[in-house]
């Protein structure tokens, strides 16, 4: 029976001392197994996980380790379970917690940072100084679940309440998973300013991220908002969540045309290819003195034109996650319906067939953007329409 001095139960949600989770074995190695549940401690809380979205990171963890950094190193081999984009049910709570009720939807967000170094006490917990560094006699307090801790790919994860937000009852479990991925466009457009509404917004890569920022950017009162991409079908997505004008890159130049709809170039530019051309690109379609928001992670080093970038005095931030509390802010403009993320959500799939979800994200079979990881035992794919 699940019980640990002072952690706060329900027999109305009862918890097991075990719980299936995949975990991480060598590259592309993952193993359905069974670990103990996690208890909570002071100022968390146990989650019952319901609903899991699939990220590109936990692809780029899952075959080449980083940016997940565990016992110091990689995480291969360690016992550990990725993922981090999930909802669930508080069926837990440690010791002194009374913000949150057992029973209560929630979803999460990924870092809590250390609180105690100098970027969190900025409010900068996703660059936390002491990342990855709670391992052997260390316990600095950082958690990063899915990266630097377990995460959801399981039945069960513990939280910081400082990075649960509730779920209201209009939302649906896979809604609530596209909290994070909403929370990261956010973040991007508050660094670059925050205050868009009649600012010119270019966003780059029809992804899950780049396809939410033209919605953020909308509900933000951006004007014109304009999306870049190489495949028609997300560029069609992208003018249902609010895009003024769409651009396929393979056919069009997309820095002629921004530069022709905008008659100077635009004032922000989310790029989300992490590319070398999206990049320059970038540098050269934003007009000066404007800013350039860099979401996505390239694979390998990039040749940039940084004298137009100097010489145009623009302003180039990069972001990690969801920073600065963007998924609150984000999910009230989910809870709001200012915008309708289900549109990037096409497949659920059951926990036990995590590796065909897994491969449908990979290789976007069925043009897969969001793809989902329900807890329920039953196996088979649901397109998300249904």
């Amino acid at each position: 029976m699940y019980d640990h001095p002072g952690v706060k139960t329900s027999s109305d949600y009862p918890v097991p001392e075990t719980m299936r989770a995949w975990v991480l074995g060598d590259p592309d190695e993952l193993t359905l197994s069974s670990k103990p549940v996690p208890v909570p401690a002071r100022a968390e809380i146990l989650v019952r996980i319901d609903a899991v979205a699939i990220c590109a990171t936990d692809l780029e963890i899952i075959h080449y380790g980083s940016p997940a950094k565990i016992e110091g190193g990689a995480p291969f081999n360690k016992n550990f379970t990725p993922g981090h984009e999930y909802m669930g049910t508080v069926v837990a709570l440690g010791p002194g917690v009374d913000e949150f009720d057992i029973g209560q939807r929630v979803t999460v967000e990924i870092h809590a940072g250390c609180g105690q170094c100098k970027r969190c006490r900025q409010g900068m917990y996703t660059a936390c100084l002491n990342y990855g560094l709670n391992y052997g006699d260390v316990d600095k307090g950082h958690r990063a679940n899915g990266f630097t801790t377990d995460g959801g790919f399981a039945e069960y994860a513990v939280n910081n309440i400082n990075t649960v937000i509730k779920v209201p009852d209009t939302m649906s479990d896979e809604e609530a998973t596209l909290v994070v991925t909403a929370g990261t466009s956010m973040y991007g457009l508050t660094e670059l300013g925050g205050l868009v509404a009649g600012e010119s917004v270019v966003v780059m890569g029809p992804g899950p991220i780049g396809l939410l920022a033209v919605a953020v950017a909308k509900a933000l009162g951006a004007d014109p908002v304009i999306l870049t991409g190489t495949r028609d079908s997300r560029l069609a997505i992208g003018k249902e969540l609010g895009a003024d004008h769409v651009i396929n890159v393979r056919n069009e130049d997309s820095v002629k045309i921004v530069k022709d709809l905008t008659g100077i170039g635009a004032d922000y530019i989310v790029e989300c290819a992490g590319t070398e051309s999206t990049i320059n690109d970038a540098a050269h379609m934003v007009n000066r003195g404007g800013k350039i928001c860099l979401a996505a992670f390239p694979h390998e080093p990039v040749l940039v034109d940084l004298p137009e970038i100097v010489r145009n005095n623009v302003y180039v931030y990069g972001i990690r996650g969801e920073g600065r509390s963007a998924t609150h802010r984000a999910m009230a403009f989910m809870a709001a319906k200012r915008f309708d993320a289900t549109k990037i959500h096409t497949h659920t799939f059951a926990l036990d067939d995590l590796p065909t979800a897994l491969k449908y994200a990979r290789e976007r079979i069925e043009d897969a953007i969001k793809v989902v990881v329900t807890a329920k035992r039953e196996s088979g794919i649901q397109a998300a329409a249904e």
